[in-house]
């Protein structure tokens, strides 16, 4: 197993109304490597982000990053003791500058009371324009995201969370729509920043996505992890391929 347990998910559940969106799921993620969730439409991945991240607080479980409970905590505070987080709606603020969004992951860093003076603000400059430069926003950096292609917002969203200096990375669905030739600067951007010492979990459909980033994969279904281990294993399991395709038996 690579790296020490950066991150840990026990018993978690969540149900709306009757459905058990999440139930009684598992999980650790290691530092260091790529994790993936894959699983078919509606297996729950996103419902156990949202749980992990404090967007939406679990019916029962509890949730550890660096070995201190997070649970509870408003999804601003998990984000700033370092946990970044994409969204299938990316989230952007659609009229502000590339440069702009990218700052505003720099802002808790910013404040007036805060001390540091100018090596700082030196610090925080120098942590979004490394951004902008690997994610190849440079020459796009005064564009307003309302006005970028699909592909230049996807990378907008990775761009703040590298920013923000956050250690551990929750993508959901990051690569999704995107051509190949920004999908293959995509795996890129995310094996230098593992590289570098970054933890990365994604939620991701494509297969081919998943067997060229993925380190370790938990399979989810039905709210319920099935399974959890080397891509390989993962992949080549029938049983896992069928319900996935969704070839499931009466």
């Amino acid at each position: 197993m690579t790296g020490d347990i950066l991150f840990q998910a026990d018993n978690i559940s969540k149900t709306f109304g009757g459905l058990k969106a999440v139930n009684d799921v598992s999980f650790a993620l290691r530092a260091g490597i790529v994790t993936t969730l894959v699983g078919p439409n509606g297996a729950g991945k996103t419902t156990l982000f949202n749980a992990m991240t404090g967007h939406l607080v679990p019916d029962q479980g509890s949730v550890t990053f660096l070995g201190k409970s997070i649970l509870g905590l408003p999804h601003w505070k998990i984000a700033r003791l370092g946990v970044g987080r994409t969204f299938q709606d990316l989230k952007l603020f659609s009229h502000m500058t590339v440069l702009e969004n990218v700052t505003t992951a720099t802002e808790s860093g910013s404040w007036l009371w805060q001390t540091g003076g100018r090596a700082a603000k030196a610090a925080r400059i120098e942590r979004v324009e490394r951004a902008l430069e690997a994610t190849q926003l440079v020459r796009r950096r005064d564009t307003r995201a309302v006005d970028l292609s699909y592909a230049e917002r996807k990378f907008l969203s990775i761009a703040r969370i590298m920013a923000s200096g956050a250690r551990l990375w929750l993508l959901d669905e990051p690569a999704s729509g995107l051509d190949r030739s920004s999908y293959d600067r995509f795996l890129t951007v995310l094996r230098n920043e593992v590289t570098s010492g970054v933890t990365i979990c994604i939620i991701e459909h494509n297969l081919d996505i998943v067997q060229s980033i993925s380190d370790r994969i938990a399979f989810l279904d039905q709210g319920k992890l099935l399974a959890e281990g080397e891509p390989k294993t993962i992949l080549s399991d029938p049983a896992l391929a069928a319900i996935y395709f969704g070839e499931r038996g009466p």
